[in-house]
């Protein structure tokens, strides 16, 4: 359950701030720190920051130690791989 909401959450995030930006763009041309200040000044929402935007693991939500390239967590990444769910991926041994 917390997979989807967490991976829709940031989906979402960026999706605001796209649109955010597309908008200071239509009303006032070129991007810029002018104009994300006029912006804020007329009451323009753009409290949606990328920065604020985390990688987080699509099986618990997890925030920290994310693997990119699985898009798991280390904890969740070791379970499914000791499980062989992970295909191409063995536990190592010498």
């Amino acid at each position: 359950m917390a997979r989807t909401s967490s991976v829709y959450k940031a989906n979402e995030l960026k999706r605001a701030l796209d649109n955010a930006r597309r908008r200071i763009k239509e009303q006032y041309g070129a991007s810029g720190k002018k104009q994300i200040k006029r912006a804020k000044a007329e009451g323009i929402n753009l409290n949606v920051f990328q920065s604020r935007v985390h990688n987080r693991c699509r099986r618990c939500g997890r925030g920290r130690a994310y693997l990119r390239k699985f898009a798991l967590c280390r904890i969740c990444f070791r379970d499914l791989s000791l499980e062989g769910h992970i295909p191409g991926v063995t536990k190592s041994s010498w």
